[in-house]
């Protein structure tokens, strides 16, 4: 058996993050929405790390500051963060099992969470309620499932 190889991956996988963060919620719920798109950059940072860059990460982060309506530059410099933390301890959490990389994506969104909290009391902006801070925590427990259906799509095999 070989590898199926499916280009159309990666780029469909980004769009249904992009989807999944512009989906209505209830405004009850809406605090809770998990940052879709820093786990699915995530799951190829670290299994197909060759495809995605500091600069892929950029660019990824200003369509989808344009998509969100937020300010421009903030999801760049989000993903950009994440993308170079990942890049630098990719060799580790690769080898994670999967309980200790959910733990890890959990920190990596709080850093996220951080930043975005710091970026939006810098520049004068409505910061997030206490709810928010549940996200990291929705992230983990969204990453294995995540994982999974990501790799196998990724690792689909032909007869």
């Amino acid at each position: 058996m070989s590898r199926v190889r499916r280009p159309w991956l990666f780029p469909a996988s980004i769009f249904a993050a992009l989807l999944l963060g512009l989906m209505p919620l209830p405004a009850m719920i809406a605090p809770l929405r998990p940052y879709w798109l820093a786990l699915v950059l995530a799951y190829w940072l670290l299994e197909d790390h060759e495809r995605v860059g500091l600069g892929l990460a950029f660019v990824i982060g200003l369509i989808a500051d344009i998509a969100f309506g937020s300010v421009l530059g903030e999801q760049a410099l989000r993903l950009t963060v994440m993308t170079f933390i990942l890049q630098r301890f990719r060799p580790q959490l690769r080898f994670f099992p999967m309980a200790q990389q959910a733990l890890a994506i959990a920190g990596l969104l709080l850093n996220d969470l951080i930043i975005v909290t710091a970026a939006h009391f810098v520049l004068g902006q409505k910061i997030q309620g206490w709810l928010h801070w549940w996200t990291p925590l929705i992230g983990a427990a969204l990453w294995p499932p995540l994982f999974v259906l990501l790799d196998g799509l990724r690792v689909g095999r032909k007869r």
